[in-house]
């Protein structure tokens, strides 16, 4: 049974998502995905008008699973604030592991459309996690605020020419985070020691091969979820057809 129509933007978005987490984003083109689902590259552009239009699909969905991610941080017993050091890390060490995850963060962080998404997401949460630290905040001033960290957030994922070990660059851009914050010291340096005495590597590796799991079942789930949904809708009409031949 050939997909329906309908399924087309999960289908590129699967496809799509397979060739960024195995050769990199830069390397991935509208040509590569369309020869790959034998489909124009007009195909293609009908659903994401630009590359960057796709990434920021993706992005979306990182939003989503690193609000899962920081859920079940917070359930393992990492208060707010250690959650966000955690999420941080994740990605800072995934990039330094990885040229493919490197590839993809920078892009994300390059890209006009991507930053302004992950800022609204990101004012959001800040707003619930450091409630009590930036109390009588406004709204701007948690825009300008997430403005500040998104830089830092960079800086650890960006190559460097500049010998800084990795634990060093990823504990000091926390620092500064959470200070933007009004984070007292001693809880910064406690937080940020627990987050930086495990295995970081390690988890940070399970956390991006999560993530591309969750992107590739979040599409399948998509995709069956509408093909269900196709196919209830012509039984309906097969069987009102019936009828009105009967």
């Amino acid at each position: 049974m050939s997909r329906p129509q309908t399924t087309r933007k999960f289908e590129i978005i699967k496809t799509a998502t397979e060739f960024i987490f195995s050769v990199g984003y830069s390397n991935t083109s509208p040509q590569m995905i369309a020869k790959k689902m034998n489909m124009s590259t007009g195909n293609i552009t009908h659903y994401f008008p630009s590359k960057e239009h796709l990434l920021c699909t993706i992005v979306e969905m990182l939003c989503e699973f690193q609000w899962r991610m920081f859920e079940d941080s917070t359930e393992k017993g990492f208060g707010s604030i250690g959650s966000i050091c955690m999420e941080m890390m994740t990605v800072a060490t995934g990039c330094e592991q990885s040229e493919v995850a490197r590839d993809f963060f920078s892009a994300v962080f390059e890209s006009e459309m991507c930053r302004n998404y992950l800022r609204c997401n990101h004012v959001e949460r800040a707003k619930t996690i450091f409630a009590k630290e930036c109390e009588g905040w406004t709204d701007r001033d948690f825009e300008q605020a997430e403005l500040m960290v998104m830089g830092l957030q960079y800086s650890t994922l960006a190559a460097s020419d500049a010998d800084v070990p990795l634990k060093d660059k990823i504990s000091g851009a926390l620092d500064k985070v959470l200070y933007i914050y009004q984070v007292d010291e001693e809880t910064r340096k406690r937080e940020i020691d627990r987050v930086m005495d495990l295995d970081y590597r390690g988890i940070s590796k399970r956390v991006v091969e999560a993530f591309i799991a969750f992107v590739n079942r979040t599409n399948n789930e998509a995709l069956d979820n509408m093909e269900k949904a196709v196919h209830e809708r012509e039984e309906k009409r097969k069987q009102k057809t019936q009828v009105l031949e009967d």
